[in-house]
């Protein structure tokens, strides 16, 4: 079986987030006196509005644009050849200018898109493109990136119902209106640590599915180094928090670590060089 220790992760993560989900259920049903059909059909509806509007906004945060084939023919068929070995459709292409060297993949099965970024076509050449293309493809193909999408909306539906518990359940003066504001932040934010370790952990299974596409992982490693160095310039950086955690490259520093979306880039070349 592919993949067991992200399946098995996934599940345990999953599991974890449908316990969250449960606890806002019965609290709405409880606060709002909400009939169970209701609260199940409104999560699904907000959950799938999240997932497209989210979709949209990624793209349109760095202004994306469509790549032509005959713009780039070679790009196109690099991709259509991945696709093809990796047993998927081929995703949209597009481009954006993000400031920095980057990339990163949205959508599902049948249903993708990849984003390059100008400044990345810039400076790696074909081999380490390819270790990237083949990188993005892995988070379509292992159906992760979803995995995120929906870890956001369980947290948003959390953070939600823990607020307007502390609305009804209080004075209803403005100390409330901003203890709800703290609370919700802060129960946003314990639900995604479980999202962000699953989310570093992908990121590993990515390199290493793109390490075994291209026959070695030295050409992703080489252009990891190049992107890493490229990102130094971060504050030109046109990408924000949200989409900058579906990029190839997006660790944190310091502090920061402890809730980052990617494991230090540095171990990632080790493993892909080792």
């Amino acid at each position: 079986m592919r993949h067991l220790g992200l399946k098995a992760r996934m599940t345990v993560v999953g599991s974890l987030l449908f316990a969250f989900y449960a606890v806002a259920a019965v609290v709405a049903m409880g606060v709002f006196q909400w009939p169970l059909w209701l609260v199940l059909l409104g999560s699904v509806a907000f959950v799938g509005v999240q997932y497209k509007v989210g979709k949209w906004a990624a793209l349109r945060s760095v202004g994306a644009d469509d790549l032509p084939e005959d713009r780039a023919p070679e790009l196109h068929r690099r991709v259509d050849s991945l696709a093809s070995d990796m047993g998927i459709e081929k995703p949209r292409l597009m481009i954006a200018s993000m400031g920095v060297p980057n990339a990163f993949a949205i959508g599902r099965k049948g249903a993708g898109t990849v984003v390059v970024s100008e400044e990345l076509l810039r400076i790696l050449d074909t081999a380490e493109l390819e270790g990237v293309l083949a990188h993005e493809l892995a988070h379509i193909r292992n159906r992760d990136v979803v995995m995120m999408v929906l870890g956001q909306g369980v947290a948003s539906i959390v953070a939600i119902a823990a607020q307007w518990t502390v609305l009804l359940t209080g004075d209803n003066d403005i100390a409330d209106f901003f203890l709800a504001i703290v609370v919700g932040q802060i129960t946003q934010l314990l639900v995604m640590l479980f999202v962000f370790a699953i989310s570093r952990y992908r990121e590993y299974v990515a390199d290493s599915d793109a390490a075994n596409e291209i026959g070695g992982g030295e050409p992703l490693a080489s252009a990891l180094e190049k992107i890493s160095r490229g990102n130094e310039r971060a504050g030109e950086s046109a990408v924000d928090e949200q989409v900058n955690a579906l990029c190839i490259f997006g660790e944190g520093r310091g502090l920061a670590r402890l809730f980052a979306t990617h494991p230090p880039v540095e171990k990632r070349i080790e493993r892909l060089r080792g």
